[in-house]
């Protein structure tokens, strides 16, 4: 099984930046996915994540209405867009597959990991 994660990046506050994570190996569509974010000294930490249908997500609330999580099972690829981002998003950012319907903020709750991107915004 591999999760490979693209498209981090350095931004500007207030700019955009969208993620990407392909998955092989496994069936994707029994998968939820999570992407988690581990800044630099601190724990890492659950961002967001979406059902296996695609149906239903769950964001935290300190990005609620700047990120956005999206899957496209016919291309094993799950997204994480980001929009107006601040220099607190800065952080490592590793997408993680769990084999069950619902999702899940617990990391130990998930199968794979992909080996992450770094994200940096710049005040």
């Amino acid at each position: 099984v591999q999760l490979q994660a693209s498209g981090g990046g350095l931004v500007q506050e207030g700019g955009s930046l969208g993620l990407s994570c392909a998955a092989s190996g496994l069936t994707f569509s029994l998968y939820a996915m999570g992407w988690f974010r581990q800044a630099p000294g601190k724990e890492r930490e659950f961002a967001a994540a979406i059902t296996r249908s695609g149906l239903s997500t769950y964001i935290i609330n300190s990005v609620k209405g700047r990120f956005t999580v999206s899957r496209d099972n016919a291309k094993n690829t799950v997204y994480l867009q980001m929009n107006s981002l601040k220099p607190e998003d800065t952080a490592v950012y590793s997408c993680a597959a769990r084999n069950a319907i619902s999702t899940s903020t617990d990391a130990r709750s998930y199968n794979y990991w992909g080996q992450g991107t770094q994200v940096t915004v710049s005040s």
